[in-house]
């Protein structure tokens, strides 16, 4: 059986050839379509770059646009920064001078009063009976120290006509002047008791801010309470202290004059907002050795109360003026292996590269001090994408920050 199996496995005929499969119409069609896109995409891309631009070149199209701000000559102040603490010029704590029951309050919290203003009152009953009995007292000596006045009189005509021995005299003139000294005493007392009755109406030391209430009214009070009754702080004017680091105290001498105040700016922590102006009022001594810093105090108007007492702020000391200096903004600067450098638009529209030596910097605007004259276009926006000689589109940049240096 396997003999005649494999008879009828080799006289089969063989299978004929598959020919090859086609692609359909349609993909033929969608092919050479896509041809037909890709030369058309080329040709316009070779035309736009054989195409002039602006000036003539080719690549007109391909300019890059930019920011720009013109270099400008103007007069920029040089000044020295440091972290400051309004500190008020006079700061009273008021406590009472006499003991007693403190009956009324006629302040409010928070509230500004003048010097003189009543703040206060103590029960002045028991030192009014004090001055009634220092008076009594006085009115007594008196009465003795007429007595023995007219005493001293008859006295004296007795012993001009041998009647008395001189030492009766002499014991008459004693005794006058032993009551004319207790009647003085009975004045001091009096002027005590006056003084007391004084003491028991408080009222402002100085003019300024009051602050919480310490005490209430009712509260028996003593003139050995620690706390007071209140605390008073002069807030116009108003100092801020303020410490520079001791290299820059030099710059500051040779311009500090009583004569010619230097200006001192205070802005807010963040150094966003101008607080106030003023001027400086005097320097420390001495040079703190474990900061090397030196403390500055200005002297500030403050009649808006802009400033509060014991306020962090940062303090701006002028010390100097750059008279048409060359400024633009800090976002022109470049800095690369060779240096510093900016870019400046020519007349063709195109990038030229220039190396500048940089001054101070402040509030947004960088002092050049050599490489650029007013007036000429800085890029300000877009340098990153810029070459040598690139063709640019320029378009103003607007910057309202205002010139300044800082040492």
């Amino acid at each position: 059986m396997s003999s005649i199996s494999q008879q009828d496995e080799t006289a089969r005929p063989p299978e004929a050839p598959q020919p090859p499969r086609s692609w359909p119409k349609k993909w033929w069609l969608l092919a050479a379509g896509l041809c037909l896109l890709a030369g058309g995409g080329y040709a316009t891309l070779v035309k736009a770059q054989a195409a002039p631009g602006k000036g003539g070149r080719p690549g007109g199209a391909f300019s890059l646009p930019v920011l720009t701000a013109a270099a400008k000559a103007a007069d920029v102040g040089v000044f020295i920064s440091g972290l400051g603490t309004v500190t008020p010029l006079n700061t009273v704590t008021v406590r009472p001078r006499v003991d007693g029951h403190l009956m009324e309050v006629y302040f409010q919290e928070g509230q500004n009063v003048k010097q003189g203003d009543k703040l206060a009152k103590i029960d002045p009953r028991p030192f009014e009976v004090q001055l009634t009995q220092a008076q009594g007292q006085m009115a007594k000596d008196q009465a003795l120290l007429a007595n023995a006045r007219l005493d001293l009189a008859r006295f004296k005509d007795l012993w001009g006509q041998d009647m008395i021995p001189k030492q009766q005299l002499d014991t008459q003139e004693a005794l006058v002047k032993q009551y004319e000294g207790v009647v003085r005493t009975d004045q001091g007392q009096i002027d005590n008791a006056k003084l007391q009755l004084t003491y028991c109406h408080i009222t402002a030391p100085i003019s300024g801010r009051v602050g919480l209430r310490l005490v209430d009214p009712g509260n028996m009070v003593r003139a050995t309470d620690q706390n007071g009754l209140l605390v008073i702080t002069q807030v116009k004017p108003i100092s801020v202290i303020f410490a520079i680091p001791e290299d820059s105290l030099p710059k500051v001498l040779r311009k500090f004059s009583p004569q010619n105040p230097l200006t001192v700016e205070i802005f807010d922590r963040e150094q966003k907002r101008k607080l106030a102006q003023g001027t400086l009022l005097t320097l420390d001594n001495q040079i703190d050795p474990t900061t090397g810093t030196v403390k500055l105090k200005a002297l500030l108007p403050n009649q808006g109360s802009e400033l509060f007492p014991n306020q962090f702020v940062n303090a701006r000391l002028r010390v100097d003026t750059l008279k048409d200096a060359i400024v633009v903004p800090v976002a022109a600067i470049q800095r690369g292996p060779q240096g510093s450098f900016v870019y400046v638009v020519t007349e063709e529209q195109t990038a030229a590269m220039r190396k500048v030596r940089l001054g101070q910097t402040q509030e947004g605007q960088t002092v050049i001090n050599a490489g650029l004259k007013p007036g000429e276009l800085v890029v300000v926006d877009g340098a990153d994408r810029l070459r040598e000689g690139a063709k640019v589109e320029a378009k103003p940049y607007e910057n309202g920050a205002a010139p300044g240096t800082e040492q």
